[in-house]
């Protein structure tokens, strides 16, 4: 009986549900490749990893000391161990997107207006160190105690975050940014490591990997896997920064300027946007 109900419920599975969601990756050199990527490719890849956006207001600055002190603990607990660490990395860096997503909806609900385009890349965002925690997990097939750490460190970063979004989406943001740079500083470390032989350059690549990032499953190695999510860490680094200079600079709404830019409308306000031209005020400026 429990048989033939089931059958039934199969049977009426809405048409929309009939597809299977395939997640994309963020980066466009990944994303417009037509061959597998190996680790030439993965190399030439533009991240600028040694960028640093230089707090300026006390906000920045807040979140400057509040990525700086988690930082201690982490290098303190998980000192080289790489994998374990991009797996704690991993489980904290995939809430902020669906936090920032989650709160601005429910904003564009009650102001009844438009989001300004911000939501999907947010959830963009959030899949992406999603697959990335996933595909750590399948590597470093964590025990029982390192599980529950992950979920206790992912229940009060989520709800620290939450609250810190609410009070304050730039500073939260520009948390994010400077999480980021941390955390390209770490895959950065995390090859040197590789390239000096004290991490195995296994070819032990979870097929997740090799589907999502487009690699060569022939040729694909942790040192191309730690290349590709790097190269993902930098987006989100430009990402978050950028939409922190947006709330300070009060210009949300990312749907004009983006048009303008497809456009080619090189003088629109776009190009005029913080810590996008030689020409932005010092203050706004990324070093090195």
């Amino acid at each position: 009986m429990k048989s033939a109900s089931t059958t039934d419920l199969l049977h009426q599975i809405p048409e929309d549900l009939l597809y299977t969601h395939h997640p994309k990756p963020v980066r466009h050199e990944i994303i417009e490749s037509k061959t597998p990527l190996d680790t030439k490719a993965l190399e030439t890849i533009d991240i600028k990893a040694d960028l640093h956006r230089k707090p300026v207001t006390l906000s920045d600055k807040l979140a400057f000391f509040i990525v700086k002190l988690l930082r201690l603990p982490t290098d303190w607990f998980f000192k080289k161990k790489y994998i374990h660490r991009a797996v704690m990395l991993e489980t904290v860096a995939a809430v902020p997107g669906m936090v920032g997503a989650t709160v601005r909806h429910l904003r564009s609900l009650r102001k009844l207006q438009h989001d300004g385009g911000w939501i999907d890349h947010l959830l963009h965002e959030a899949e992406n160190e999603r697959m990335h925690l996933m595909t750590w997990m399948r590597v470093s097939q964590p025990n029982l105690w390192e599980r529950t750490l992950i979920t206790i460190v992912q229940g009060g970063f989520y709800n620290t975050f939450f609250l810190l979004y609410l009070l304050s989406p730039k500073t939260a943001h520009r948390v994010v940014g400077y999480l980021e740079e941390e955390a390209i500083v770490s895959y950065s470390s995390f090859l040197k490591e590789i390239d000096n032989g004290n991490i195995e350059n296994t070819k032990n690549v979870p097929d997740i990997a090799i589907d999502y990032w487009n690699l060569n499953k022939d040729t694909a190695t942790l040192r191309d896997l730690v290349l590709a999510i790097r190269a993902d860490e930098a987006t989100h680094r430009d990402t978050n920064h950028h939409f922190a200079d947006r709330i300070l600079l009060g210009h949300e709404d990312l749907r004009d300027d983006v048009e303008r830019i497809f456009k080619g409308d090189a003088g629109g306000k776009a190009n005029k946007m913080a810590g996008l031209t030689d020409e932005a005020a010092e203050k706004w400026k990324w070093n090195k």
